[in-house]
């Protein structure tokens, strides 16, 4: 009991929660149906008394192929045109993939339009099982996997991109009060160039200086940006280049 709780719980969280359930269910119905089938073949062949044995309408074999067009016929349009619900959307999957089974094993059969399911040719059936096979199981395994790994970077990525335009708009907010104008435009674009100027002393006369700095740090931010009011921010050796002074336009050579 305890290991039919864990399958069953399995089950729901990987397959139903997910909403692969019907497809699931096509894979599963598909792979029994052709070993089914195929097996029941090799047992006529070798006259074991097997149901469901040939099956003969007025002396004409029918091959199992017809039965399998039948169902995918009414499996399809039951699926396409009424749309059914719980639980009629998973049976008509099981019998879309029964069809399926029932059809592919004598795919070489209606390629070729003759009998050649024990010849050579006949091969090709089961070249067309494992294709679809492959197919099937790519669209319920891995091509899922890959649809989450990419939502799961896509979230990652929104995450980190958000994260960044929300350091660039604080950063911009702290540049502003600090009267870095420039830097805070900067910031909104760039996040990381306005780290440096937003951890560094704001201009003495600052919303950020009247708030946060006392006597001593205000002074030291009067030595710091002295002489460079009335200056376009580019020009603001203090606010871009650190400690480095721009010199005046008139000043001498030495």
């Amino acid at each position: 009991m305890l290991v039919l709780g864990s399958v069953a719980s399995a089950y729901r969280d990987g397959i139903v929660d997910t909403g692969r359930e019907t497809q699931f269910l096509f894979f599963v119905a598909f792979l029994l149906s052709f070993g089914f089938i195929r097996t029941s073949a090799h047992m006529i062949r070798a006259q074991v008394s097997w149901w469901p044995g040939n099956v003969e309408v007025g002396g004409t074999h029918i091959h199992h192929l017809v039965w399998g067009i039948l169902l995918l016929l009414i499996c399809g349009y039951v699926g396409v045109a009424i749309h059914p619900g719980d639980p009629w959307r998973e049976i008509v999957a099981v019998g879309f993939g029964i069809g399926t089974g029932l059809t592919l094993d004598e795919f070489a059969l209606w390629l070729n339009l003759k009998d050649v399911y024990w010849s050579q040719e006949g091969r090709r059936s089961i070249d067309a099982v494992i294709v679809a096979t492959a197919l099937s199981g790519i669209v319920l395994v891995g091509l899922r996997s890959w649809i989450d790994a990419t939502t799961e970077v896509a979230d990652g990525i929104q995450a980190v991109v958000g994260s960044a335009g929300l350091l660039g708009v604080v950063l911009a907010l702290v540049n502003a009060s600090k009267e870095k104008f420039g830097m805070a435009i900067v910031s909104l674009l760039v996040p990381v160039a306005g780290i440096p100027s937003a951890v560094r002393l704001a201009k003495p006369h600052s919303v950020w200086a009247k708030l946060f700095y006392r006597h001593d740090k205000r002074q030291r931010s009067e030595e710091r940006f002295a002489g460079s009011r009335g200056q376009p921010f580019w020009k603001r050796g203090g606010e871009l280049l650190g400690r480095l002074r721009l010199r005046p336009s008139g000043a001498a050579r030495t």
